[in-house]
Parts: structure tokens; C-alpha cells; sequence
């Protein structure tokens, strides 16, 4: 009987212990409520990042997508709701990214004072004729958003359109913190500084280059094509797990060889499974082009930030069109 007690015991510490450790690998909470500061829920990296940057000391930033997560998929825990709704401002990107926001806001306390502000607004958005049916997964929750299904959301991969949110989110912050409205201004010019720079690099250096058709995993990059003058061929839809024909691969595989492409891009927080097997196909090479929709464990750990993997989009792409 005690040997047998002892041996439940032990089995129990040993199980908590085993909880904690994969407690304390899994991706972690980006943070908790601060009580005398302004708290700012983001929905993911970018919006995080900007906020983190124009608010400075004065905000208490709290991303809800955990490290290494792409957020096409991603839905709220019940934490985030309650975190959410202790908050000042709730900054979440819009454009049919989050299909999940409004049962979210609709689940916050009665009493919350939460400001939901959608900072992709102003941007020119694109619309894309996608057939696939994917709506980032979440069709019956926008079916009252039904404009946006078709509505490319990811605005944030061109440093033109990063701008716009950029001035949003600043004037987020302002609204519900005017006290420390003058240091948001200031934090702000410097982020359009070198958001502007990023930007400049990009024409300047795209516009010089002979080639502009690029092949992606996953179309995501309509804003940078657009703003910058290339042209875009995804293999899969705006979302990054819609499975693509069998005839839209052959028309790649043409057009690939049509065109002298080099490089099939694929990026780290989806599977490269297509990208490989199309550049197997073709004879070509793969390389990284990345959407900046969330950092990885190895990127956090490195200090990546937006302005870096940009960096490193804009060095891959001199280097496929050369």
C-alpha cells in the first residue's frame, strides 16, 4: 500500500514537472495587464511591433499571437478575451485577416472601454477575384462582412501601406492617452523616418531591376507588387493552406520556364512542401520571401524586427531579379 502511495505521488510530481517544463517551452504570453498604463491588445506582429515603437514607455503592448504562429488560422483564447477587456485600445488589422474579431469584441465584459480600432483603414485596398472559398477560415462569422471576403488583407508587407497604419495607430494611441499625446507624435516621426527610408530603398532598387515577375508559396505580397512595380504569381490563394489545381501548377511551371525565373519563394511559418516540389519541377532554386505576419523562435532570439526582415525580402528580391 505505500509503495503503491509513493509511486502515485511520485508519478504525480513527475507529471507536474513534465507540465511545467512543456508549459515553459510552449509559445509563450506575450504579457499581462499593467495596472496605470495604457494597455494596447495587438492581433499580431506588425501592429504589435509599431505600437511597441510609438508608444514607447507610456503603453503596456500585448501581442495575442504567440511566437512562431501564422495568424490565417489562429482564434482567441479566453484569456485574450479577458486581457482584451481590461484594455484601453484593441488594434487589430482588419481587411478579412481576423475573421474571428467581431464574436470577439461581441464576447468582451459589458463594462469594457476597449477602443477596437482597424488600422489597415485608408489603406487602397486590393481585391483579388481568389475562387478557392477561403476567407481565412472563419466564412460564417463574416458573412455580415461579406465585402471584405475578397479583400487581400495583408497591407502591412508594403512599407507604403505600413505608413497608413503607422499614422493610425499613433492617433489610436492619442485619442485614449492625449496626456502623452506629444511623445506618441515624436516616436511616430521617427518610425515614418525610417519606414519612409525602407520604402525609398525599395523603389529605387526594384525599379532598376530587368526582371519583375516573382513566384510565391502564398499571395501575400499583391500590396509590395503593386507599390514597388512587380508582378505576382502565388501558387496558393490568400491563404496560405487553400490547396492549389493541379492545372494552376502546370501553368506555373510553364511560366516559370517562359519567363527565365530563378528562385521559387516560400516563407518559414508555412509549410515550403509546394514551393519545392514546383522549383523540383522547374529546375530552380528556392529562397526565403518573407510576409513579416509573425517572427519565428530562431527570429526572436536573433532581435528581427520588421525593418530587418524587409531588409532581407528586399536583398532576395535583387538577388531573383537580377
Amino acid at each position: 500500500m505505500l509503495y503503491r502511495s509513493l509511486h502515485k505521488g511520485l508519478l504525480l510530481v513527475v507529471t507536474i514537472l513534465l507540465l511545467m517544463m512543456l508549459a515553459a517551452c510552449g509559445p509563450k504570453s506575450s504579457g499581462s495587464i499593467v495596472e496605470g498604463k495604457v494597455n494596447v491588445i495587438t492581433t499580431f506582429y506588425p501592429i504589435y511591433e509599431f505600437a511597441s515603437e510609438i508608444g514607447g514607455e507610456d503603453i503596456n503592448a500585448i501581442n495575442l499571437l504567440p511566437v512562431g504562429v501564422e495568424p490565417h488560422d489562429w482564434t482567441p483564447r479566453s484569456q485574450d478575451i479577458i486581457n482584451t477587456s481590461k484594455a484601453q485600445l484593441f488594434l487589430y488589422n482588419g481587411a478579412g485577416l481576423e475573421g474571428w474579431v467581431p464574436n470577439f469584441l461581441k464576447s468582451l465584459d459589458s463594462d469594457s472601454e476597449a477602443k477596437a480600432v482597424e488600422v489597415s483603414q485608408g489603406v487602397d485596398l486590393i481585391k483579388t477575384d481568389e475562387e478557392d472559398g477561403h476567407d481565412h477560415g472563419h466564412e460564417e462569422e463574416e458573412a455580415e462582412h461579406s465585402d471584405s471576403l475578397h479583400t487581400d488583407p495583408h497591407t502591412w508587407v508594403s512599407p507604403k501601406s505600413a505608413l497608413v497604419m503607422a499614422k493610425n495607430i499613433k492617433e489610436s494611441l492619442q485619442s485614449v492617452d492625449p496626456e502623452h499625446s506629444a511623445g506618441y507624435e515624436e516616436r511616430y516621426q521617427k518610425l515614418v523616418e525610417r519606414l519612409s527610408t525602407l520604402d525609398s530603398k525599395f523603389t529605387e532598387e526594384l525599379g532598376k531591376l530587368p526582371n519583375k515577375e516573382i513566384v510565391v508559396s502564398h499571395q501575400a505580397f499583391s500590396y509590395l507588387a503593386r507599390d514597388y512595380g512587380l508582378s505576382q504569381h502565388a501558387i496558393m490563394g490568400l491563404s496560405p493552406d487553400a490547396e492549389p489545381r493541379g492545372q494552376d501548377l502546370l501553368d506555373l511551371a510553364a511560366l516559370v520556364k517562359e519567363e527565365g525565373i530563378r528562385y521559387i519563394f516560400f516563407e518559414e511559418l508555412v509549410s515550403d512542401k509546394l514551393a519545392k516540389t514546383l522549383a523540383g519541377e522547374t529546375g530552380v532554386s528556392t529562397m526565403v520571401l518573407n510576409p513579416v505576419e509573425g517572427l519565428t523562435e530562431a527570429q526572436e532570439k536573433n532581435g528581427d524586427n520588421y525593418f530587418t526582415l524587409m531588409e532581407k525580402n528586399l536583398q532576395n528580391l535583387i538577388l531573383a531579379l537580377q
